[in-house]
């Protein structure tokens, strides 16, 4: 979802100046940002930079000192019954009774919680994969399991947001990836906002659509993934030849390519060039009979960009 498709998008989550200051010290300092209808969004940051204080302050476990959060234009201030029933979250970790199923523990839920049906109960259980574990105690679920269950137990009462607070911890490869597929298939099929706060930046930059980055608690950027991931007709290459020396003079010539670095002792020649120019490219190294053996392209990670954005902090 693009920066201009989300304008096309209803706001599910709009955090408008706020600020969290304890014993005079100042934890979030103006903090404003927005989340769009069936979008995921990573919320990153260095430790202590606020992103912990910033979701309990949205799901109401913590007051604000400044400035306003509104769910689906209801004030978490003013009306906060209405707003935060808008919301499904997991903070830390769900906690359930081990010694009842997954099936049971639901239906505890579904009896303090207004309007969910029975067949809601199954619809979320399918929904993350549990529908053949249903009925297992939970105490012989895997934690990948009971962090599925704690997800339908957020979704019974059909949030418009769902916020989770480093939700793959202690998760094995095979259950992070389970865990992204799961998340972005709610995203997709609920239309369910998600924000996720995560120190996994690999797992942020395959799931997430943006990413809010925040240090000291307040905003440092708030950056489209997908519009990275596509953003510039620019390719950044690195080439292995037999002359790099020879390959430079001649890229040289070409209007179309920047020569950003060069290694005669490996043979290696990085550039910056228009995507549609690279065959050109290609075409005049051949011309000059300079062998060209290999051709990568340079991305910048996520990891790499939050480190510039944070200075170099790490993240947590």
């Amino acid at each position: 979802m693009s920066i201009h498709e989300l304008k096309t998008y209803p706001t599910v989550l709009s955090v408008n100046q706020v600020s969290k200051k304890i014993g005079g010290k100042l934890l979030v300092n103006r903090l404003s940002f927005d989340i769009h209808k069936g979008e995921i969004v990573g919320l990153l940051g260095p430790n202590g930079a606020g992103k912990t204080t910033t979701i309990r302050m949205i799901v109401g476990l913590i007051s604000m000192s400044e400035g306003d959060i509104f769910v689906m234009d209801k004030s978490i201030r003013r009306n906060f019954t209405e707003a935060i029933a808008h919301i499904g979250g997991i903070i830390e970790n769900p906690e359930f009774y081990r010694h009842m199923s997954g099936y049971d523990n639901l239906k505890q839920y579904q009896r303090m919680a207004e309007g969910i049906t029975e067949e809601r109960i199954m619809e979320v259980a399918k929904l993350v994969g549990l529908e053949q574990a249903l009925h297992k105690r939970v105490k012989a679920y895997s934690l990948g399991m009971r962090q599925r269950l704690g997800i339908a137990q957020a979704l019974l009462h059909r949030p418009s947001i769902l916020i989770l607070d480093e939700p793959m911890n202690g998760l094995d490869p095979a259950g992070i990836r389970e865990m992204r597929d799961y998340l972005k298939q709610i995203a997709r099929d609920e239309g369910i906002a998600i924000l996720v706060s995560s120190h996994l930046l690999s797992e942020m930059e395959l799931m997430c659509s943006r990413v809010i980055v925040i240090q000291q608690g307040e905003l440092v950027t708030v950056r489209s993934l997908e519009e990275h991931q596509s953003e510039t007709e620019y390719a950044k290459l690195k080439l292995r030849v037999d002359d790099a020396v020879r390959a430079k003079e001649r890229l040289q010539r070409m209007e179309e390519v920047i020569i950003t670095g060069i290694a005669p002792e490996s043979k290696e020649i990085a550039v910056t060039v228009r995507e549609r120019y690279i065959p050109r490219m290609v075409q005049a190294l051949g011309e000059e009979r300079i062998g060209l053996y290999r051709m990568e392209e340079s991305r910048e990670s996520l990891e790499d960009e939050f480190l510039k954005w944070t200075g170099g902090n790490y993240i947590a």
